[in-house]
């Protein structure tokens, strides 16, 4: 009675990465109210500059009260808005990209379109640049929603680029090629490679060389490259960002095929803090994309209101300065301190320096070198320890034992007793291994006794035998 859509189960939901915020919103930690609870560190928002946001708030009522030099302009923003959007707030916007990208990268309001948040902006793009059945390269491992917001409803498949730790999960020519050529054995036509940059998971940004191997590939191959930087305003520490379109101007590409091919994908839920507010955006160089995504976009507008309130807020440069500088040191000691609590448990980080996130090495903390193994290890993560921290599988990574681990979204004294609960697993974990690995041991020594008693009785002479 149903539409295939309505009844399948391509939505990803079912994914450890969204099983783990169910379990967490069946039992939510509290540090008065439910002190033994899980605690969230699977969910990627940056909560550390809130009181920036307010602060800026408080000192301009006006903004929030829908006026204007006094005046309301309530009317005019409940009143129907088509879907190009307010012209100041996207003359604001590409203001703000420019400057999150040290006015490297100059970007043109005319070529930018809004999105109900990043979620809505990638599945608009894939809607323009591929058909049901064709093909997007994503280098692992990704970010899990790209499993729900590249495929389920457009119909295309998504073909794994292999990166491994041996080179900090770096993208190379080589993965890329044997991407492309799996995808052409599965008889799969690619219309393009998406990456995140800062990526999500690892919080690294990508160096030159790799987006150089983007570009040469997209040219060699005539495809798309989607550039997803919605984190590239949480920055926090060398090397710096290097935004895709920057990497194609060092090259002089600006008039060639290739410029058409490259879009971006932007939001202000990360590095503003805002993901309620659901603005995203889509900037490409492309007329006709730029024409048919504004089109698709009336499926999931921005508010006329949420608009206005922003416009005013990025129009504040004195603020935007103050809080970009700012929320960059909060992330980056809030950071340290996880690393720093990690490594007093034997655990380490995968070097990074941008995100709202660690990826974290627990490969010694596996039974075995398997996905099950994993899987057991997040299940007591989650159900024992209490911490909601998401496994590698569920990003698609290719090696158990990684997982992704959130600081952003939680005070610092929450943080502080996820690193004790850490630690208590872990020295937990080792006792149990040493009694085991003792057990083992004495029956490894017992059994040589046995049998060497038993050889020995067998090859003495029996002084009874001559009797017989």
């Amino acid at each position: 009675m149903l539409s295939s859509k309505a009844s399948c189960n391509s939505h990803g939901q079912d994914s450890s990465y969204f099983l783990g915020w169910q379990l967490y919103e069946n039992n939510p930690f509290h540090e008065v109210e439910n002190p033994t609870g899980i605690i969230q560190m699977g969910l990627a928002e940056n909560q550390l500059s809130f009181d920036l946001v307010e602060s800026w708030l408080r000192k301009n009522p006006e903004v929030m009260e829908l006026k204007k030099g006094g005046e309301s302009v309530f009317r005019e923003l409940a009143l129907f808005q088509d879907y190009h959007g307010l012209p100041t707030f996207k003359n604001e916007l590409v203001e703000y990209m420019a400057k999150m990208r040290g006015n490297k990268v100059k970007f043109d309001p005319n070529n930018l379109v809004l999105a109900a948040g990043a979620t809505s902006a990638n599945e608009t793009l894939i809607f323009c640049l591929a058909d049901p059945g064709e093909a997007i390269l994503l280098p692992t491992p990704y970010y899990p929603g790209f499993d729900r917001d590249l495929k389920w409803r457009t119909g295309v498949e998504i073909v794994p680029v292999h990166c491994w730790s041996s080179n900090g999960f770096r993208i190379t020519m080589f993965a890329l090629e044997e991407a492309y050529e799996r995808a052409q054995k599965l008889n799969l036509k690619v219309k393009g490679v998406l990456i995140t940059n800062p990526s999500n998971p690892l919080g690294t940004t990508m160096t030159k060389e790799e987006l150089d191997h983007l570009i040469t590939f997209a040219m060699a191959k005539n495809i798309h490259v989607i550039s997803d930087e919605v984190f590239s305003g949480t920055v926090f520490d060398s090397p710096g960002f290097i935004s895709i379109l920057e990497a194609a101007m060092d090259r002089n590409l600006e008039n060639t095929d290739v410029w058409s091919r490259i879009h971006i994908v932007y939001s202000l839920s990360k590095d503003l803090g805002l993901p309620g507010f659901r603005v995203g955006m889509i900037y490409s160089n492309n007329k006709t994309v730029v024409g048919a995504s504004t089109k698709m976009s009336s499926f999931g507008l921005v508010s006329s209101q949420t608009q206005y309130l922003l416009t005013n807020v990025l129009a504040s440069k004195r603020f935007t300065s103050k809080y970009m500088k700012e929320n960059q040191k909060r992330l980056k000691k809030r950071k340290e301190m996880l690393v720093s609590g990690l490594k007093k448990s034997g655990i380490e980080c995968l070097k990074s320096n941008a995100g709202l996130f660690c990826w974290v090495d627990m490969r010694h903390l596996l039974s075995s070198n398997t996905l099950e193994a994993e899987t057991k290890l997040w299940n007591q993560m989650v159900c024992d320890v209490g911490l909601n921290i998401s496994p590698g599988s569920s990003f698609h990574c290719s090696e158990p034992g990684w997982f992704r681990v959130c600081f952003a979204n939680m005070s610092r004294g929450t943080l502080q007793v996820a690193m004790r609960r850490i630690k208590d697993f872990v020295e937990r974990s080792n006792f149990m291994g040493r009694i085991k690995m003792n057990y083992q041991q004495n029956m490894s020594s017992l059994s040589r006794k046995l049998l060497s008693n038993w050889v020995r009785k067998l090859s003495s002479p029996d002084p009874n035998e001559h009797e017989r």
